[in-house]
This record gives C-alpha cells, sequence and structure tokens, in this order.
C-alpha cells in the first residue's frame, strides 16, 4: 500500500486517481500508524516551500517521513514534495528540508533567460541521465507537465533527469530507495502513469 500524504497542501485528489486509475492500493493519510504500516510513502506538495514544511513539521510528520525512509521504506516526492526532500531551500529566505538528499533548492530568477517566463508552467521532455527503477517505463524525451520556480542545484549524486529550459533544469532525482520528480506525473498523460505504475511496482 502507498501512503500520500495529506499534511494541508497537495493535488491529493489527482494522486489518488492516478493511483487508482493504475490499480495501486493507497490511501491519502495524515495517520503515522498507518504511514508506518504502509509499504511506500507518496510525498506531494504544491505552493510555498517555508509554509509547506512548517505544516510537515507542526504535525510531526516530518519525523516520521525520516525515520520511515531511513529505515528502508521507498518515498517519492513530487514538485514541492521532491523539493522538501533536500537539505534547504532559499525560498524568500532559507529554510531547512529534510537532508533526505544532498542539494539545495533555488530560484529560475537570474539563471535562465530573460525572455523565458516564470514560473516554468508546460510540457517539457525529459533527457535521462541515469537508471532506477522508477524510470522503467520512462524513455529518454517522454513530455512531462511542469509548474515550478524554483529547482533542485547542486544534486549531482542523485540527478536522474533533466528538463532544458533555458538552461538545465533538475527534474527528476534518485538516490537507493528515495525518488523524486520536480513535474506532476498526476498530470502528465501515459508517461506520468507509467512513473506511477513503476513506483507502485518497485
Amino acid at each position: 500500500m502507498i501512503a500520500i500524504i495529506d499534511y494541508g497542501v497537495g493535488n491529493l485528489f489527482s494522486l489518488r486517481s492516478s493511483l487508482d486509475m493504475i490499480g495501486a492500493e493507497c490511501v491519502v493519510t495524515s495517520d503515522p500508524v498507518l504511514i508506518r504500516s504502509a509499504d511506500k510513502i507518496l510525498l506531494p506538495g504544491v505552493g510555498a516551500f517555508e509554509d509547506a514544511k512548517r505544516k510537515l513539521s507542526e504535525s510531526g510528520l516530518d519525523k516520521v517521513i525520516v525515520d520511515e525512509v531511513r529505515a528502508g521504506k521507498k518515498i517519492l516526492g513530487i514538485c514541492l514534495g521532491m523539493q522538501m526532500l533536500f537539505e534547504r531551500s532559499y525560498e524568500y529566505g532559507e529554510h531547512e528540508g529534510l537532508s533526505l538528499l544532498l542539494g539545495s533548492v533555488v530560484a529560475m530568477e537570474n539563471k535562465i533567460p530573460k525572455e523565458l517566463k516564470i514560473p516554468h508552467i508546460g510540457w517539457n521532455t525529459l533527457s535521462v541521465k541515469g537508471e532506477h527503477p522508477i524510470f522503467k517505463y520512462t524513455n529518454d524525451g517522454d513530455y512531462v507537465y511542469f509548474v515550478h520556480s524554483y529547482y533542485a542545484s547542486g544534486c549531482e549524486d542523485s540527478l536522474l533527469a533533466t528538463t532544458d529550459y533555458g538552461i538545465q533544469m533538475t527534474a527528476a532525482v534518485a538516490k537507493g530507495n528515495i525518488a523524486g520528480m520536480q513535474f506532476h506525473p498526476e498530470k502528465s498523460g501515459e508517461a506520468g502513469l507509467n512513473i506511477l505504475r513503476a513506483f507502485a511496482e518497485w
């Protein structure tokens, strides 16, 4: 069973619907007992890093997630949920992440060509850089859907895929039992369903 973490932010309905579509058993929950009993954790997230991390910490779910992942449980972070897997974010200040992966979350501003819009919204191709079970149905050049203004940097040891938005930006990361997608698999058609299917089978 996959525990979709409910901490007040995230595309919970869309994620659950996508997992239901591929026949994956899942539950949307904020119950630590259910999370600990689940086979895998899915950490969604939309909005501002500071607010999301505060909600996660106030609920005590940050410690539950870190403990479970460090004990070997598989996790998939999506969008802001992926960003929180890193050490810190520089979104409106400096804020601590879960430190499950090395790297920082930084702004696109002054990094990408000025003619490109921020946030980065829309379909972009994946440039696959490595191999991981969560990408077993994913092909280089697959189109996926992004909505973000910040991206992970300094994460070379976990980099799985990039996307071209004026610069090569981190699109997916994976290391051991930890994986993250900057894009939204639940909004990415068949390519996204294939990633969720691989996660369910992982």
